[in-house]
């Protein structure tokens, strides 16, 4: 014989977890207002995560090709064993310029120490300051390896090297001290009473600073001239990205064949190492502020969930009273919480590739990020949401039923 149920005895309380997020879809809906406000912070905690990790992956790509085109592309030669002569041909630009990977290649010297000549515009003009001029001879090839920028008219070439002429080109702090702003008039500078035409006026270089400071002239007019014969010369070549090992090991074989450990060359390292600690250096400090940004919006969800609890005690207390088990509650205010991090991972998300495009474009730099930091930003919004959800929902679960429903 079956026994029949018990009309007193009540059945367990049931929320299916479809319940659940009907439920947590229902409450985030009803307070569109609240509901921002909550995820304001993983908004843009999940948007500096996404930001600053693009920006990370941007800035390192943009070193690494700067590293990589300006990698190895200047090379020096110089005296290993000065002894008061010239160790370099006549025709030491020819033979450099020559050599597969070379762009500009040449022989310059400081023709005297500053003081030893008194450069200046005209007899009865002086000098603007006392600080000595100083001079520099230069071949056209060495004027070019040293990348200069020039203010306002040209560079002296080789025609002006092969004839020895009186020309040269200054500096803009040369210029300044000289208080020549322009070689309209075709200003002429004094060396020893000696009349030179400015031919250009340099305003930056990206080797070689020294020829701002100075009046270069050609070597040739220098040796004839000045006589320099024991002024400690150096070769400077410009080369293209890489070939800095090679053309070192082949410039004193082209410069002295019959001698060439008579001369030095001064090749910088590869810079691969400096350029991964850069690298890594970047996307560690990045990294850094990408996770105080995630812990911020973490403690923002924290504190506006807990208000929310509190405003809400009526409500927990009513579905305590009407069965809702501890479990139930925590898992709907952790649901809730769990969804706002959702939305907030997806919105910051979107906000920060729109930042991350906005600022490479304004860099000119080719934006830079990892797909799956995209992907993974809902989930981190959500496992976010959720941990900041827990202490909220274990409070609001242990809350007794009649001191909410009184509250």
């Amino acid at each position: 014989m079956r026994r029949r149920p018990d009309p007193t005895i009540t059945a367990p309380s049931v929320f299916r977890r479809r319940d659940a997020l009907a439920e947590a879809f229902a409450v985030i809906a009803q307070r569109p207002v609240r509901t921002l406000l909550t995820a304001l912070g993983t908004i843009l905690g999940v948007g500096a995560f996404v930001t600053t990790t693009g920006l990370a992956e941007t800035a390192s790509a943009q070193v690494s090709s700067r590293f990589d085109a300006l990698r190895a592309t200047e090379v020096r030669v110089q005296d290993a064993a000065p002894d008061g002569t010239n160790p370099f041909p006549a025709d030491t630009d020819q033979r450099l310029q020559a050599l597969n990977g070379v762009n500009h290649a040449g022989i310059s010297y400081t023709v005297a120490d500053p003081g030893t000549i008194q450069p200046r515009t005209l007899a009865t003009r002086p000098l603007r300051t006392t600080t000595p001029i100083p001079v520099i001879a230069a071949s056209p090839g060495a004027l070019r390896a040293a990348l200069p920028t020039l203010a306002t008219g040209r560079l002296y070439d080789d025609w002006h090297q092969q004839r020895a002429e009186h020309v040269a080109v200054i500096g803009r702090v040369a210029a300044d001290q000289l208080g020549i702003t322009s070689i309209d008039r075709q200003p002429v500078v004094f060396l020893d009473d000696t009349p030179y035409v400015i031919a250009g006026i340099i305003d930056d270089v990206a080797r070689n600073p020294d020829l701002l400071l100075a009046i270069t002239i050609p070597t040739t007019t220098a040796d004839t001239q000045f006589a320099a014969t024991d002024a400690e010369r150096q070769v400077l070549i410009d080369t293209a990205p890489g070939a800095a090992q090679l053309i070192g090991s082949q410039a004193p074989l082209a410069l002295r064949p019959q001698q060439p450990d008579r001369l030095q060359a001064l090749v910088p390292p590869d810079p691969n190492t400096l350029r991964n600690q850069v690298e890594n250096d970047v996307q560690t400090l990045f990294y850094a502020l990408a996770g105080l940004a995630l812990l911020v919006g973490a403690i923002a969800i924290t504190n506006a969930t807990l208000l929310n609890v509190i405003e809400r005690r009526p409500e927990i207390g009513l579905r305590r009273a009407l069965g809702a088990t501890r479990h139930h509650i925590t898992r709907q205010i952790a649901l809730e919480a769990s969804l706002t991090g959702t939305i907030a991972g997806t919105v910051g998300a979107i906000i920060g590739l729109i930042a991350v495009v906005a600022v490479a474009i304004t860099r000119t730099w080719t934006p830079t990020i990892d797909p799956a930091v995209l992907l993974a930003a809902p989930a981190i919004g959500t496992i976010t949401g959720a941990l900041a959800g827990i202490t909220p929902a274990i409070k609001a679960a242990h809350t007794p039923p009649a001191d909410t429903l009184r509250g």
